[in-house]
């Protein structure tokens, strides 16, 4: 839209305010529409582009500075997103932009690995590769199953340190701290920077400003080798946080209700800019920062970006005035530094005004109060006051995790029990609960001792555990039970993550983790005080500027009449010069995709229905047996879909077609969610939609998938009809599923002989090329050997 397009639709929304009722904030217990994709939880109209952030719009009060702002916008606005990609980069064309849905050669600043480095350097050595390509790029972590004693374990641990000693890269031995946290407190996740890891809450590092994002094994092995990887940039949403974060409320609250309350795939495959007002973002520190970003990755995104403001700022003047003080010696070679950050403020990436977001949201702070997510559901979020209501008991709580195990948090966890002692001895945890407390790393532990909340919680009967993944993975002490239930302030309550699949698991903030553990059953401390006039969460669409987003309303409205007329035109002109085209013809002009010599022109097979959506990695896949190298393809092929369904291995057989719903594939980076159903001997998978990095991991393991949404709606459909109800995890169906690879469609069979077909995605040759070769690793040897 052109600059006096869009004053005249500031003017337009301005002049017409008297007359639009006035928006109104809805209870947080309504829904969203997911037939008409309505928001109804929306203060406002749905808001394709916002053009400018919630500060900028606020000081936008007359023409001339909007003729201003516009002057000075660039003629292709980026997203800090898209900036710091474009930083990282690697053979662009001259000029070139980068913006959403490229895809893009990346040379991340860093790439981190941990538990999984040793099967990620067999794949390096598989494909001819002798040296890592960059030492310093690559960092190696020990984390996720430090507990674990065995000889075998052991003996990767040596592996994985040898490796790294041979290559002079990086490494932080078993009980240093979890990966994600070490990068951070390490200075490796920069701002403006794009940093990876073969782990999916690699978003975490974005609550420093660090665009981070989850990779795979095998992109981790070609990073060894080449220093790059492939990465499409995912359409880009921004998150607007208006208001400020009222006492009581943590980072922990504000995600597990984004989570809770946007939970219709709102940010699904998405990268996330956080933004809004300075005295908005001043009221959010950095700890609660990465807690968002952190769980960013449970709520379906790939990123999840806070700006590079006054606060991050703050907080990497602290750590370079600590790292001057603590290492002097080091000086301008550590990793925090000011000469660094002086740099860092000279070049300081902001999104561009006008810069095009595929999505606005908003959520306002002040309306916020304490929540927690679940049982077994982070798309499941409760005010908490609800849930102290029904008195549920607790058997076990954990304070663990990258998520929510830094210092800050051992302290809100201590002052709860510090407040409830009065001045008396600390009390103990409730009877028949075990509270589990881990630091996220070594020097978070060290600052909790010095300031004595270690001590004070260790008193009240909490049970320490080394600082690494532990029971948040489902690897080590602590586990649930069957018929248990937990409260965590962990990242994820998925089904069967913790332990048993018939345990319930809440998440929730550190501190109601362990008041809940005081009391024996959930429950907060009693520090959020409602304000006056709040009695509803208010998010929605947009900026949650009511002006703003009424003024971006209207210019949508501009834009679709504008778009209907170009289309009337074009459909007219068409129709004068075009002439009638027999079926036949239609035929003959069909776009075929070429199929490269050996690669299959057609796949078929009975169709086996997982009837759910959002069944994650852990469901596929389970964590217990993700860090077990020894695991054999028949084996592999046994505990295939074991934490959806147990049966699954007795139903489905090699060579059926397995068919699932929605948002297939969600959760963790693990390869093994793909190459259990390939060791099942199921070629392919169709689903309503894939989680992005299930998609990643299918291409480079050679397992095929094709999205069919309306396959999945008729199966349920029909069975239903039939008096199934969809009850049966797993079902056999009678019916039959050709992919036509050549036409790039589909066509099913159902059981009483009934016939359709649909058009899928084309799969093009460089990517038969891939899944023929058996995967990426197999394809880069080959490209290696050449």
């Amino acid at each position: 839209m052109l600059p006096t397009q869009r004053l005249a639709a500031l003017s337009a929304a301005r002049a017409s305010s008297r007359l639009l009722p006035r928006p109104r904030a809805l209870r947080p217990s309504q829904c969203w529409n997911r037939a008409s994709g309505a928001a109804l939880l929306s203060t406002s109209r749905p808001l394709r582009n916002a053009d400018a952030f919630h500060s900028q719009l606020e000081d936008a009060r007359n023409a001339s500075d909007l003729f201003a702002a516009a002057a000075a916008a660039p003629e292709s606005p980026q997203t800090l997103t898209e900036k710091i990609v474009q930083r990282y980069s690697v053979g662009l064309a001259p000029g070139k932009k980068v913006k959403a849905g490229d895809y893009v050669t990346l040379a991340p600043h860093h790439c981190m690995t941990h538990d999984n480095s040793w099967p990620v350097a067999l794949k390096f050595m598989s494909i001819g590769a002798s040296e890592v390509h960059d030492n310093r790029q690559v960092v190696m972590t020990l984390d996720h199953d430090i507990q674990n004693q065995t000889e075998s374990n052991l003996k990767k641990y040596r592996q994985i340190e040898e490796f790294a000693a041979r290559h002079g890269v990086d490494f932080y031995p078993a009980g240093r701290g979890i990966g994600h946290q070490i990068m951070v407190e390490e200075g490796y996740a920069w701002p403006g920077t794009v940093t990876v890891a073969s782990d999916s809450h690699s978003n975490m590092y974005g609550g420093v400003g660090c665009l981070g994002t989850p990779i795979v094994r095998t992109d981790a092995a070609s990073i060894w080798a080449t220093g790059r990887t492939w990465w499409q940039i995912p359409p880009i949403a921004k998150v607007t946080l208006t208001g400020i974060m009222p006492a009581g409320v943590t980072g922990k609250d504000v995600i597990v209700a984004l989570c809770g309350l946007f939970n219709q795939d709102d940010v699904l495959n998405l990268a996330i800019e956080f933004t809004g007002s300075a005295q908005t973002l001043s009221s959010i520190p950095v700890d609660d920062r990465l807690t968002i970003a952190n769980m960013t990755t449970e709520w379906g995104a790939l990123t999840g970006l806070f700006p590079i403001d006054s606060v991050l700022i703050s907080w990497l003047r602290a750590k370079a005035t600590t790292s001057a003080m603590l290492n002097p010696d080091l000086g301008a070679k550590g990793r925090f530094n000011h000469q660094r950050l002086n740099d860092l403020l000279q070049n300081q990436l902001r999104a561009d005004p006008g810069a095009t977001y595929a999505k606005s949201l908003y959520l306002n702070l002040s309306t916020l109060s304490p929540f927690v997510a679940g049982p077994n559901s982070v798309k499941i979020a409760t005010p908490l006051r609800d849930l102290e209501a029904q008195e549920i008991p607790l058997d076990k709580a954990y304070l663990v995790s990258c998520t929510n195990s830094r210092s800050s948090d051992l302290s809100a966890a201590a002052r709860v029990f510090r407040e409830a002692a009065k001045d008396g001895p600390i009390p103990k945890i409730a009877p028949g609960v075990n509270f589990y407390i881990a630091a996220a790393s070594i020097p978070e532990q060290q600052a909790a001792e010095d300031a004595g909340d270690w001590q004070v919680l260790l008193e009240a009967g909490a049970q320490p555990l080394p600082a690494g993944c532990g029971p948040c993975i489902g690897l080590g002490t602590g586990l649930l039970e069957r018929g248990e239930v937990a409260i965590s302030a962990s990242n994820r309550n998925f089904k069967g993550r913790m332990g048993s699949t018939d345990a319930k698991a809440y998440l929730a903030s550190p501190e109601v983790v362990a008041a809940s553990a005081l009391r024996g059953q959930i429950s907060g401390p009693g520090w959020y005080q409602k304000p006056d006039g709040v009695e509803k969460v208010i998010i929605g669409e947009g900026i949650g500027d009511v002006e703003a987003d009424k003024a971006v309303s209207v210019e949508d409205a501009l834009d679709k009449i504008i778009a209907e007329a170009e289309s009337l035109i074009a459909g007219a002109e068409q129709d004068f010069s075009a002439s009638a085209e027999t079926t036949a013809a239609e035929e003959e002009s069909e776009t075929l995709t070429d199929i490269l010599p050996g690669f299959p022109e057609k796949i078929e097979g009975e169709i086996v229905f997982c009837d759910a959506d959002n069944i994650n990695t852990d469901g596929i896949y389970p964590g217990k047996y993700t860090y077990q190298d020894s695991v054999s393809v028949e084996q592999m092929s046994e505990v295939c879909m074991e934490n959806y369904d147990p049966e699954f291995r007795h139903i489905a057989k090699p060579g059926d077609i397995l068919v699932s719903g929605f948002n297939f594939g969600c959760g963790s980076s693990r390869e093994q969610a793909a190459t259990a159903i390939l060791a099942k001997q199921i070629p392919l998978v169709v689903a309503g939609s894939f989680g992005n990095i299930f998609s990643r991991n299918s291409i480079n393991n050679a397992l095929m998938g094709v999205e069919v949404p309306r396959l999945v709606q008729r199966l349920r459909e029909a069975f239903k009809a039939e008096g199934g109800g969809g009850k049966a995890l797993t079902r056999r169906t009678g019916w039959t599923l050709v992919w036509d690879v050549r036409r790039s469609k589909v066509v099913v069979t159902e059981k009483g002989g009934e016939t359709w077909s649909q058009k899928v995605g084309e799969l093009p040759p460089n990517v038969q090329e891939i899944i023929a070769r058996g995967g990426l690793e197999k394809w880069v040897k080959a490209e290696i050997g050449k």
